[in-house]
C-alpha cells in the first residue's frame, strides 16, 4: 500500500521567484519566525515547519502561489536568507536547497557543528539516510531534487524535502522532525504530501519490519540473483495491505484562481471583522505610522494567524493568499505597499519585544484572538466580491506580478530594437 502519512497535490511549477518578491519573503520569513520563537521558543516553529498545512499557509502569506511545489523551494530559500543574520540570536540554522545545494548539506551542518558544538558529523548522516530513504526505501515514482535541513543549536532538526514526477506533472514534499524520532527506518515521517500516484512501497512503514529484516537476510543466503528470479515468480501476487494508517493530508488543486471552495469563509471574515474592531484599539500609535492603515492591519490579522494560531486552522492554505495576494496575479497581484508596511510592523514589534516592550506584539496576538471570536458571528463579502475588490484597488497599493515583469522587459527590448 501506499504511505502512512496522507497525500496532497500538489502541481509542479517551474518559473523563478522575482527579486522584488524574494527580498520582501527573507525579511517577513525571518520576522515571523522570530515573533514565533519569542512567544513559544525555537522547538515550536520547527514543529510547524514539519506541519505541511501550516507550511503551505506560511508560503501563501509571503506572496508566492498559494497551492504549488514552488512554495517549497522558495520558502526554504527565503529562510536561508532571511535568518542567516540571525544564526547566532535565534540559534537556528537552514542548510541546503534545491539541485547543488542539497548536495551542500553535509558540509555545512559540519562546520556549522564545530561552530556550535553540536555533532555536525552525526547530523551529516542524519541528512544523508534521510534522503536515501524518500529515495529508495520509500519507492513512490518522485525523483528528489530539494533538500532542506532546519537545524537548532541543541541539535534538534527539521527536514523538508521535495520530490517530482515530470511527466505527471506533480511534486511530494515530505516533512521529518527529530522530535520523537526513534527509528530512520520506521514510521520516521512527520508528514507526506502528495497526489496518490498508484502502488507505492515504503519500507519504513511499521508493518515493514519484518521485509526489512528480511530483505537482509534473503541477500545474505540467497545472493542478488535468486532474488531476481524470485520477484519474477511472485509479480502480481502481492496483496494490499489494509487499514493503512494516515498522518495528517493536505490535498492542492490544479487550478491557479482561488475559489470558493478552497477557502473558509467564515474565517476570513472574522480576519476582516477584528481587524475593523481592534484596529482602532489597538493600532492606534501604530495607524500614525505613514502608509499603514486599515489595509495592512487586514493583512497583520492573517500574518498573526501564521504566528498564533493552532494547527487546525491551516486547513485552506488559499486563506492566506489573501494577506498578500500572489506573485501570478492570484487572488491578486501583490500589494506591495501593504507588504512592506506589514514588514514595517511586524519588525517594530519583534524589535522591541527583543527589548522587553511587549505591548505591540501583544497587540498582533489579541487581532488573532479577537478573529477568532468574531468568526462565529462575523459577515461580510463573497470571496468573488473580496478579490474584485482588491484587484480594482491593486494600482493604489502598488499591485505586481511576474507578467508585469515580462511586460516591463519586452517593452525594454523593443525601445532597445527601435530606430533613434
Amino acid at each position: 500500500m501506499a504511505i502512512r502519512s496522507g497525500s496532497a497535490d500538489l502541481p509542479l511549477h517551474g518559473g523563478r521567484v522575482p527579486r522584488w518578491l524574494s527580498e520582501r519573503m527573507a525579511k517577513l520569513g525571518a520576522l515571523i519566525c522570530e515573533a514565533m520563537v519569542a512567544e513559544y521558543g525555537r522547538d515550536e516553529l520547527l514543529q510547524r515547519l514539519a506541519h505541511p498545512f501550516w507550511f503551505q499557509s506560511f508560503g501563501a502569506v509571503m506572496g508566492m502561489d498559494w497551492h504549488s511545489s514552488g512554495i517549497t523551494t522558495s520558502v526554504i530559500g527565503a529562510l536561508k536568507r532571511g535568518l542567516a543574520p540571525l544564526e547566532k540570536e535565534l540559534g537556528l540554522h537552514v542548510c541546503g536547497g534545491r539541485g547543488k545545494h542539497s548536495r551542500s548539506t553535509p558540509a555545512e551542518l559540519i562546520s556549522i557543528g564545530d561552530r556550535v558544538g553540536f555533532d555536525g558529523s552525526a547530523l551529516a548522516s542524519a541528512s544523508r539516510l534521510v534522503a536515501k530513504v524518500d529515495s529508495a526505501a520509500v519507492q513512490d515514482g518522485f525523483d528528489l531534487y530539494l533538500h532542506g535541513f532546519i537545524v537548532a543549536d541543541d541539535g534538534k532538526w527539521v527536514v523538508v524535502q521535495q520530490g517530482m514526477k515530470g511527466d505527471a506533472g506533480q511534486a511530494r514534499r515530505y516533512h521529518w522532525t527529530s522530535q520523537g524520532l526513534g527509528s530512520f527506518v520506521e514510521r520516521p515521517h512527520a508528514a507526506i504530501e502528495g497526489q496518490a500516484q498508484g502502488e507505492i512501497i515504503n519500507l519504513t512503514d511499521v508493518r515493514a519490519a519484518g521485509a526489512r529484516t528480511g530483505s537482509v537476510d534473503l541477500l545474505s543466503s540467497l545472493g542478488p540473483d535468486a532474488i531476481v528470479r524470485e520477484v519474477g515468480k511472485l509479480r502480481g501476487l502481492v496483496e494490499q495491505p489494509k487499514d493503512q494508517p494516515f498522518l495528517p493530508h493536505l490535498v492542492m488543486p490544479e487550478h491557479h484562481d482561488v475559489r470558493p471552495s478552497d477557502v473558509v469563509l467564515r474565517r476570513l471574515h472574522g480576519s476582516l471583522a477584528a481587524a475593523a474592531d481592534r484596529g482602532p484599539v489597538d493600532f492606534a500609535e501604530l495607524l500614525l505610522v505613514p502608509g499603514v492603515g486599515a489595509r495592512t492591519v487586514e493583512s497583520l490579522a492573517m500574518v498573526a494567524e501564521v504566528v498564533y494560531g493552532a494547527p487546525h486552522r491551516f486547513a485552506d492554505p488559499g486563506r492566506f493568499a489573501m494577506a498578500h495576494g500572489g506573485k501570478d496575479g492570484h487572488p491578486f497581484p501583490v500589494p506591495l505597499a501593504v507588504y512592506d508596511r506589514t514588514i514595517q510592523v511586524l519588525k517594530g514589534a519583534v524589535t522591541r519585544s527583543r527589548l522587553g516592550q511587549d505591548e505591540q506584539l501583544g497587540a498582533i496576538k489579541r487581532l488573532d484572538a479577537q478573529a477568532r471570536v468574531l468568526e462565529a458571528s462575523a459577515t461580510g463579502p463573497s470571496l468573488k466580491s473580496y478579490m474584485a475588490h482588491e484587484r480594482a484597488r491593486s494600482r493604489d497599493y502598488g499591485g505586481r506580478t511576474v507578467f508585469d515583469d515580462h511586460t516591463s522587459a519586452e517593452a525594454a527590448r523593443r525601445k532597445s530594437r527601435s530606430p533613434m
